[in-house]
């Protein structure tokens, strides 16, 4: 059913043009995403498309209302990520608001984009131990860094501890040319990244020689009792569950921990368990714990990226599937193949009683 609606808005020029987008990118984005018309007169916005659509289009637009009320600018992934969420509600139904969540850095605030980024810093906040569970480009690893630099610029922790498994090196670091922080650097870019956006390279770099930020890999961590301090641990998927028991028991005083990782995403040699996704059995009912499960559609990079998700975990579901049936056909076939040995035996041996009692009554004959 096609539908002409329109919308009008109390704006600025100033506003309508952060609205609109450079060159109304903004808008022709929204129209093809949404495969709808939308004719923009002033402070008008004529919308024509299919009705659920337009309702969804009429969802953005407003949302984007009030970012253009409130910003200078709005970011690309600002406008992908309410289209995500207009994709994902219910037209019919009214959106739940929250209270927005704003982390202060050197650079500016740092403000959650979408209902899950939102829980997610509410949990970090809450909670001394939390999860961000989900695929890459969600914003778990940004946000718990961001988390940190805001609890240590306002003094309520002494350190951050940034650890990740290095598995591409087995953990076996001494093997590695250069000091620690240089053998590491490779598996711990994307917090060093982070980092470098909030604080600047010289801040980061002074506050690395006095250790109140530091970095480790995991095997590092055994042994140690963290008090006062930010821990976060990146690419949890890639620990043993011995090795995740082991991080979550240094916690100590005064400190919480933030653990990242995808389950889908384990490169453990073959066999072995992912730590990750044992702990998230084990910790699931306890109250203090607060696991924040992320999705494709909380992907805030090109929206392409979600497609490409959807269809690897398409794919994967597919290739569970037929493995469990080849595993079954396996299981089927070597019952069979014990089966036939038990009759095998069970012939040999009637076979040997028979030329017993063949033997036994020649033996007789011949008497």
């Amino acid at each position: 059913m096609s539908l002409t609606r329109t919308l009008s808005f109390e704006l600025t020029p100033f506003e309508l043009r952060t609205l609109l987008g450079e060159y109304n990118t903004h808008l022709k984005y929204l129209q093809d995403r949404l495969d709808i018309s939308i004719v923009n007169r002033g402070n008008d916005f004529i919308l024509t498309g299919d009705l659920t659509q337009v309702e969804r289009a009429q969802y953005v637009l407003g949302e984007l209302y009030e970012l253009a009320k409130k910003s200078d600018d709005i970011a690309p992934e600002d406008l992908h990520l309410l289209i995500q969420a207009s994709l994902a509600r219910n037209p019919e139904t009214t959106t739940q608001t929250h209270t927005p969540v704003s982390l202060s850095t050197r650079k500016g605030k740092i403000t959650p984009k979408g209902h899950n980024q939102a829980e997610y810093v509410r949990n970090i906040l809450l909670s001394d131990v939390s999860f961000g569970v989900g695929p890459a480009g969600t914003g778990k690893t940004y946000l718990a860094v961001a988390v940190a630099v805001d609890m240590l610029e306002r003094g309520e922790i002494e350190r951050i501890l940034l650890v990740r498994p290095a598995v591409e090196a087995g953990e076996k670091l001494g093997f590695l040319p250069g000091d620690l922080t240089q053998k590491i650097d490779p598996y711990l870019r994307p917090l060093y990244d982070a980092l470098y956006e909030m604080l600047g390279f010289e801040k980061v770099g002074k506050l690395l020689e006095r250790q109140i930020i530091e970095v480790a890999p995991l095997a590092y961590m055994r042994g140690r009792t963290l008090n006062n301090s930010f821990v976060i641990l990146d690419e949890a998927q890639n620990t043993t569950p011995e090795q995740m028991k082991m991080f979550l028991t240094r916690l100590g005083f005064g400190s919480r921990a933030v653990i990242t990782g995808d389950t889908s995403q384990v490169d453990l040699p073959r066999g072995h368990k992912s730590g990750l996704a044992v702990a998230l059995q084990i910790l699931a009912n306890i109250e203090d714990i607060h696991i924040t499960q992320f999705s494709s559609k909380d992907v805030v990079r090109h929206h392409l990226v979600q497609k490409i998700i959807d269809a690897y975990d398409a794919y994967d579901a597919v290739e569970s599937k037929i493995e469990s049936e080849r595993a079954e056909i396996r299981k089927k076939q070597r019952q069979e193949q014990e089966l036939n040995r038990t009759l095998n035996a069970l012939s040999f041996l009637n076979s040997i009683k028979d030329d017993k009692s063949g033997q036994g009554g020649k033996d007789g004959n011949d008497e």
